[in-house]
């Protein structure tokens, strides 16, 4: 027979039931003030921005990165290998068109260019001999003189320019003496005619030396044709060689600010090498980069939107790189308003290129939620007192608004400032 449970033990287990009930029960209402709170929290409504889906017209975009720069800026490279003997300014400085910046050495330049103007003139005697139909032979000789005289000048030049290069440790003393030997012989040679046509006016006053035979015009005239075509490329090598002259002066090209100068007097600086940079600092454009899965979206002509802070800058693109760099292209837009007071050169910039329409759309405001097409979860006020997470689908985009595809409808407001604190949460209680 089965023994009978004692009154104790079964209020022990009794106790023990309840025990476990209690702690159940305990459990779940935890549970449920956990889940409560991971789905309902409050936010002030005064710490919102709440943006109305409408119904409007967007002006598709794609946005990019820009850097303004000058409008105009010219870097000024040093023509010729030289010294630089002084400098003028220094950055900062406001110039005017045609300033001196900076002094190079040009006296090896300058004496080339006296040679080249020597053996011009020399050139134009030896065309005008050629151009003599009927010349004697004192004429000749009396133009030998001219020639040799000039070819004695240019070899006293010569002769200078080595004493020069030479003091500058540039030349040698053989090159010297060299051209000291030349410039004495052809001293030499010169006294020589000048003796042979003071004797020929001497003995051949009257005494003509006509030779002009047809075939001998013939052989002249096509002498002449030859000698002014060499003249011709002549005189276009001179005009290059005055131009280089010219470009060696440093100077400002137009008014501006002299954002960069070569201040190392007395360095050697090859020909390409900077010297100079100035720019415009009272008009600006801005220099932009994309992903090159935009390019047939970046046209040159296209409008453009710069937007500094809250500032909106009408402009439109100039110019594109053909090629990408690095999966990026390049642009330049030029600014409606390039002076504007808030254009600072290097300052960052956002870029929107429009490049379509569309009409009759649901809209919001855009904001740093927006990260491109897709879908998102976005609080909605749903009653005065509450907001709902709810899943909507987002489209084509610019600066100010986001095309709703689907999720809202015309009248909802929805919270477009920073949620991130409330990822987590699926209602909010307003508080005012």
């Amino acid at each position: 027979m089965d023994r009978e449970i004692s009154k104790e033990v079964r209020i022990k287990a009794r106790n023990k039931k309840l025990i476990q009930y209690g702690s159940i029960g305990a459990g779940c209402v935890i549970l449920l003030v956990l889940l409560f709170s991971w789905t309902r929290s409050s936010v002030k409504e005064s710490e919102l921005v709440f943006s109305e889906v409408t119904r409007g017209t967007i002006e598709v975009s794609v946005s990019a990165s820009g850097k303004v720069v000058p409008a105009f800026e010219e870097i000024i490279n040093t023509p010729i290998n030289s010294r630089i003997v002084e400098v003028y300014g220094k950055g900062g400085d406001s110039v005017d068109v045609g300033t001196p910046l900076l002094k190079l050495d040009l006296q090896s330049t300058e004496t080339e260019y006296k040679k080249l103007q020597d053996e011009d003139q020399m050139k134009r005697y030896q065309l005008e001999q050629l151009e003599i139909n009927n010349q004697t032979y004192l004429s000749d000789l009396e133009m030998q003189v001219k020639v040799s005289a000039m070819k004695l000048n240019r070899m006293k030049v010569e002769f200078r320019n080595e004493q020069y290069l030479d003091s500058l440790g540039s030349g040698t003393t053989d090159r010297v003496r060299q051209a000291e030997l030349n410039y004495q012989t052809g001293k030499l040679e010169l006294e020589q005619l000048r003796q042979q046509l003071d004797n020929e006016r001497q003995v051949k006053a009257a005494d003509l030396k006509v030779k002009q035979l047809d075939n001998e015009r013939q052989v002249k005239a096509a002498d002449l044709k030859v000698k002014q075509l060499e003249y011709e490329i002549f005189r276009k090598e001179m005009a290059e060689m005055k131009r280089t002259l010219e470009d060696a002066q440093i100077r400002s090209p137009r008014k501006a600010i002299l954002t960069y100068i070569n201040n190392q007097v007395g360095a050697q600086v090859t020909e390409g090498t900077r010297l100079a940079v100035v720019s415009d600092l009272s008009h600006f454009k801005v220099e932009a980069d994309i992903a090159d899965i935009y390019a047939d979206q970046v046209m040159a002509g296209g409008r453009a939107i710069v937007k500094i802070g809250n500032e909106k800058l009408e402009g439109q693109i100039s110019s594109v790189t053909p090629l990408s760099k690095n999966g990026v292209i390049s642009f330049i837009v030029q600014l409606s308003n390039d002076h504007h007071r808030r254009l600072r050169s290097g300052l960052k910039v956002d870029v929107y290129v429009m490049n379509a329409v569309k009409e009759g759309v649901l809209r919001i405001e855009n904001a740093s939620y927006y990260v491109g097409k897709g879908e998102y979860e976005l609080f909605v006020r749903d009653g005065k007192e509450e907001l709902v997470k709810r899943k909507v689908e987002l489209g084509d985009s610019n600066f100010e608004y986001v095309e709703v595809v689907s999720g809202l409808q015309p009248g909802d407001r929805v919270v477009v400032s920073d949620m991130k604190e409330y990822k987590n949460k699926h209602k909010i209680n307003l508080k005012n």
